[in-house]
């Protein structure tokens, strides 16, 4: 796309197919890819920044990055890593080479899952579980993949024990005895006015939303939103007329800014930059014992992610398979004998899972596809990870094939 030039114009732009609805509100205002609001955690004038606006002592922020997912479970592995709290994730389901990650959270001497379900394989292995409450049971806000800023509101009092993770997080500080850190900490929209202050000056900049109020009569603001007085195009807007609060935004123009449109980047030369790199030999080839690639994906659309919710609808379970499935293409199949229904092994050098062949012209000859919502499917997959990103590879694995 930016080759191109399909980057700041209307109908293009890099498609991200992002598996959380705040994904970029976790990607911006977490510390687990930076300092929280885009910051580094490397740079004294950053940590200063956000020590003041969070108004905590700097010395309390690290001077070093935190570690990637894998680094942690390595971590682990060493005996670094003792104990792990581990929030909304099924890592005993969706981390690659299954058996491997289930072995290390054995291996933690105490290991806490804050989760709305205690039935998921992660919380199944927990020396302790934090029953959290779910969409409308909490308020808070979150990011959607066009930078808006979204007003989630509570609707319904959550079952038994459940709290929202914001009140989860305010107990777990007071029973630590670190409360008096997070005093100004009282609600979400109190966390909501500190974080406006975290991002002053960055790229995702929201000083100018002034409340919860603004967020809900806008339908959700876009990011960059600066407390600027006049909000032009270095703000991310066109209209060089400083906006009447709160229903001035609900005009077309305001509600979608588009970032880049004038071809300018977050850089000091104001220009985009490319990261490449020569290829690389895969991790695992093929050969004449494991002759197909193994790819893992998103199934139907009645499945999601490790199916914490999903797998419990009797309306969606009727809608896929209740086993595992794999995509064979007709050629492999005609070559292997196989049709549609038949029983088959699929074996990696980790592992082996039963499945029923699915052929589909969507799989091309030599690779075979396996939904990722069923924890089978983990078992076969390598642990690799990008090098970059810290991304974990469920692209590229050899397997065989055996009918049963």
């Amino acid at each position: 796309a930016l080759m191109t030039g399909n980057i700041g114009r209307p109908g293009t732009g890099a498609n991200s197919i992002t598996g959380q609805c705040n994904a970029m509100g976790s990607r911006l205002f977490s510390n687990t890819t930076n300092l929280i609001g885009g910051h580094d955690f490397t740079k004294a004038e950053h940590r200063e920044k956000v020590a003041r606006a969070l108004r905590i002592p700097v010395e309390n922020i690290p001077q070093r990055n935190s570690w990637a997912y894998d680094q942690i479970l390595d971590g682990i592995q060493s005996g670094k890593i003792k104990g792990l709290w581990i929030i909304a994730t099924n890592t005993a389901h969706s981390w690659m080479q299954q058996e491997r990650t289930r072995q290390l959270l054995r291996k933690l001497d105490f290991l806490v899952v804050q989760d709305m379900y205690t039935t998921t394989e992660t919380a199944q292995q927990a020396h302790l579980v934090l029953p959290a409450a779910g969409w409308g049971e909490k308020s808070g806000t979150f990011i959607n993949s066009e930078r808006r800023i979204g007003l989630l509101k509570k609707v319904s009092r959550a079952p038994g024990q459940a709290l929202s993770d914001f009140k989860i997080f305010q107990l777990i500080a007071h029973y630590w005895g670190c409360a008096e850190l997070f005093r100004k900490w009282t609600s979400p929209e109190a966390v909501f006015q500190l974080l406006k202050r975290v991002s002053a000056g960055q790229p995702c900049d929201i000083t100018g939303i002034e409340d919860y109020r603004m967020l809900d009569e806008c339908g959700g603001v876009q990011w960059p939103w600066p407390e600027c007085g006049v909000q032009n195009a270095e703000c991310g807007v066109e209209n060089e007329e400083a906006p009447a609060p709160h229903s001035a935004l609900r005009t077309p123009h305001l509600q979608e800014r588009r970032l880049f449109a004038d071809g300018k980047f977050f850089h000091a030369d104001g220009r985009a930059k490319f990261i490449f790199e020569s290829p690389r030999p895969v991790r695992e080839p093929t050969s004449k014992e494991f002759p197909f690639v193994l790819l893992t994906g998103r199934g139907t659309s009645a499945q999601w992610h490790t199916q914490t919710r999903t797998g419990k609808s009797d309306v969606l379970r009727k809608l896929y398979p209740a086993r595992a499935y794999v995509e064979v293409s007709p050629e492999d199949a005609e070559a292997l004998r196989l049709e549609t229904g038949a029983r088959v092994q699929v074996s990696s050098r980790r592992g082996a899972i039963e499945a029923a062949v699915f052929v589909s012209s969507s799989v091309a000859p030599g690779q075979v596809f396996m939904p990722m919502h069923y924890a089978e499917a983990n078992e076969l997959t390598l642990w690799h990870v990008d090098p970059y990103s810290r991304q974990p590879n469920y692209k590229s694995c050899a397997v065989k094939l055996g009918r049963i």
